[in-house]
């Protein structure tokens, strides 16, 4: 059985602003000062991954070592966690544009629950970290690999997951949001900007970790 499309009048027409003469120089304001913020956001992880390079190149075999000794398989599970939930949120976006809200609610929920199962996966292998004396910076005390170039690699390791974490849980506070306006009938055809915007953010944070994943678990 397929869902019924609801009346144009049912769904809430979008806000123009007052500094905005139209819709569509609104629409294009707010694509453009995401964008700009994304990029920021990719010059923030590109010196990591720079950092990252750098300190590999001089310390190669205890940055190998420390990549066989991550957990291979949360890290993969995660990567295709993320991007499932990458394909709900843009599927998402397609049900707002058929005017069809309330499954695109039901979608953005499936990406949430999604993007939670992430953060617990990241738990469950940071507390195996843990137990090991695997700590950033000074703490480090792993007997295993007592390399200095290891404590780097771990070191790195925490600042990149941890900083992308941070942003899976903004991510995960922006779509909470569009999902209680898609489900209080707030967007529609015409009027899907906060959930684009709110999708290519989601987006991002995917990508960055498709760029943290061979990183930090495939490149021994």
């Amino acid at each position: 059985m397929t869902e019924s499309q609801p009346p144009a009048e049912q769904l809430a027409p979008a806000r123009l602003a007052v500094q905005f003469e139209d819709l569509e120089k609104q629409t294009h304001a707010a694509h453009f000062g995401m964008w700009i913020f994304l990029a920021s956001e990719v010059l923030l992880f590109a010196g990591l991954f720079a950092l990252y390079a750098a300190y590999r190149a001089a310390f190669g075999p205890e940055f190998s070592a420390g990549v066989a000794h991550n957990n291979v398989a949360i890290g993969t599970a995660n990567t295709a966690i993320l991007l499932t939930s990458s394909l709900l949120v843009a599927l998402s976006v397609y049900a707002v544009r058929l005017d069809r809200p309330e499954k695109a609610g039901r979608l953005l929920l499936g990406a949430i629950a999604l993007g939670v199962a992430f953060l617990v996966l990241k738990g469950v292998e940071y507390a195996q970290h843990f137990q090991q004396g695997i700590f950033p910076g000074a703490a480090y005390r792993f007997e295993e690999l007592p390399q200095n170039g290891a404590k780097l690699f771990f070191t790195l390791y925490f600042l990149t997951t941890g900083l992308h974490a941070i942003h899976v849980t903004a991510g995960l506070v922006i779509l909470a949001w569009i999902t209680w306006g898609c489900f209080r009938r707030r967007y529609g055809a015409g009027n899907d900007t906060h959930v684009d915007l709110g999708g290519l953010y989601w987006h991002l944070i995917d990508v960055i970790w498709i760029f943290l994943w061979p990183m930090l678990y495939l490149m021994h």
